[in-house]
């Protein structure tokens, strides 16, 4: 078990807002209410301490993906909690559906370890339209047989199904998802404004990366954007990678959703933590150059290069958000989104102590990961 200690001296963010020269308290793997008499004293004094940050929706990093091999999954998960990512879900791409059963079933088994917070299926389900960076020879409609079939490879692990509601057996597809307690998210999708608006009354709770890979805001047809803004019941995921987003479609979001309704992911690919090159999106090769993914045979933006860390301080530096709303969308939000609240998604008494050390111009110091450093901090 780890030892007992106190951070002292920070700007801590809490559920009821930013305490100046505060002070947050570990024993074991769990935040304390109270500092144990024999814990170590930290002082870290000019950082930030945040929840540590949870991501719904990430393909992979390190040079590995989540379609890949458990080595592979368990190299992405790393690269990814060395940016402060204490809780993942494992995305996939679309596939033929023997192997994403196949994976499903090596995916759910990290879940079960606690290594992954769940299973997201990204495809097959979505629109030739809309597709991205999606093979679209395997893409299907989405029928609740095969989407059932998915759900039971996860073994009670799978969090999320993203699907183009519009196309045949989409709807009766959500109502499936929702009677299974999973997460049905509109997305790669043609749909129009009067469709969009069907699938939230039948259930969907989520906009995959919304504005990419759906039609634009009109203002005689509205499309998708509109009816996932207005609805309360509905959170929007947003890649802050200043290539997916202008600084206003973001503001715009935050504006019209409020910053309880917005969820911060990453999407990254392969090349996430690593750099510039040549990797694979399933089936598909993606040049990444100067930190963009873009597909070689087509110039598709192909996820992306993004790690939380860097979301969170483009949040709050470049788009000007309350450190408040940035940790919301990092954090807090994503975790009630995986019914998680109990457990993470903020720094209170008797949650796992996940934790972010951020220095006075926001750049990661420190990791710590129910009660353990992932990023030892380098104090002066």
């Amino acid at each position: 078990m780890a030892p007992s200690l106190v951070l002292t001296g920070a700007r801590v963010v809490l559920p009821t807002g930013v305490v100046d020269d505060g002070r947050v308290a570990v024993e074991g793997t769990k935040i304390a209410g109270e500092a144990p008499s024999n814990a170590d004293v930290l002082d870290v004094t000019g950082h930030w301490v945040v929840p540590g940050f949870v991501d719904i929706h990430n393909h992979g990093g390190g040079g590995a993906s989540f379609s890949g091999t458990v080595d592979d999954v368990l190299k992405a998960i790393r690269t990814h909690r060395l940016h402060g990512t204490t809780t993942l879900v494992a995305s996939t791409v679309t596939d033929e559906m023997d192997l994403l059963v196949q994976q499903a079933g090596l995916l759910s088994e990290l879940a079960e370890q606690g290594d992954i917070a769940g299973i997201h299926f990204e495809g097959p389900f979505i629109s030739p339209c809309r597709k991205g960076a999606h093979s679209e020879e395997l893409l299907r409609n989405p029928d609740p047989a095969e989407v059932r079939k998915l759900i039971d490879a996860g073994r009670g692990k799978a969090k999320m199904v993203t699907l183009a509601t519009e196309l045949p057996g989409g709807i009766d597809s959500v109502r499936l998802l929702a009677e299974h307690g999973v997460i049905a998210a509109i997305g790669h999708t043609d749909a129009t404004y009067e469709q969009t608006v069907e699938a939230i009354d039948a259930g969907a709770t989520v906009a995959t990366h919304l504005f990419n890979a759906m039609p634009t805001l009109g203002h005689r047809s509205p499309g998708p954007i509109a009816a996932l803004l207005e609805d309360e019941r509905v959170t929007v995921e947003l890649i802050n990678d200043g290539t997916h987003l202008h600084p206003a479609a973001l503001e715009l979001a935050f504006h019209h959703a409020g910053a309880s309704r917005v969820a911060f992911i990453t999407d990254a690919m392969d090349a996430a933590g690593i750099g510039d090159g040549r990797y694979m999106l399933g089936p598909l090769e993606v040049e990444v150059s100067e930190g963009v993914a873009r597909l070689v045979e087509g110039g598709s933006i192909a996820g992306s290069t993004l790690t939380q860390d860097r979301a969170f301080k483009r949040a709050v530096t470049v788009d000007k958000l309350p450190v408040k709303d940035a940790v919301a969308a990092l954090s807090a939000n994503p975790a009630r989104l995986l019914g998680l609240s109990d457990r993470i998604g903020s720094l209170e008494p008797g949650k796992d102590a996940d934790l972010v050390l951020l220095d006075a111009n926001f750049d990661l110091k420190g990791v710590m990961r129910r009660g353990e450093w992932v990023v030892t901090p380098q104090l002066p």
